[in-house]
């Protein structure tokens, strides 16, 4: 594969076309290694891609500084809530404060979450433009992110 100066490794060309093609609105997920990748993208035909070694915050971190977030939502970034069950059991999601360190870094502002229960996140991920497979093992790292427009 041809390399480009300052595109990260990590973003495949495929990934790159993905997130060049979108519109302001679409969105794309992020998905851990548990995620039901194949089946959600084949739902509506959204673009399956793999980024089996990489982490979600990593994948976030590489696509943020290039991918501008919509502005026109109160939370243009969805994560799925821990079950009901999980939560008595008390587990917690730490990642998502990495998360929001890396949306803080890249963008220069604090971004709240949309958190969706687990069925909800599935149901909004089925109308995304493509949903990425991580290799991902932190439990509740999935992400959807909603792109916004650039400005000139």
């Amino acid at each position: 594969m041809g390399r480009l100066k300052g595109i990260p490794d990590i973003l495949s060309p495929d990934l790159l076309h993905v997130l060049a093609s979108m519109g302001h609105g679409d969105e794309i997920v992020l998905a851990d290694a548990n995620y039901p990748s194949a089946s959600t993208a084949r739902a509506r035909g959204a673009r399956e891609l793999r980024a089996d070694f990489h982490s979600v915050s990593a994948l976030l971190d590489a696509i943020l500084q290039f991918f501008p977030l919509d502005t026109y939502v109160d939370k243009p970034v969805a994560v799925m809530r821990p079950t009901a069950s999980d939560r008595q059991k008390g587990v917690t999601v730490d990642i998502w404060d990495r998360y929001k360190d890396v949306m803080r870094s890249r963008t220069g502002r604090s971004w709240g979450f949309d958190e969706l229960e687990r069925f909800d996140f599935y149901e909004r991920a089925k109308g995304a433009y493509a949903v990425v497979q991580t290799g991902e093992t932190a439990l509740y790292s999935n992400v959807i992110l909603k792109k916004g427009a650039i400005a000139d």
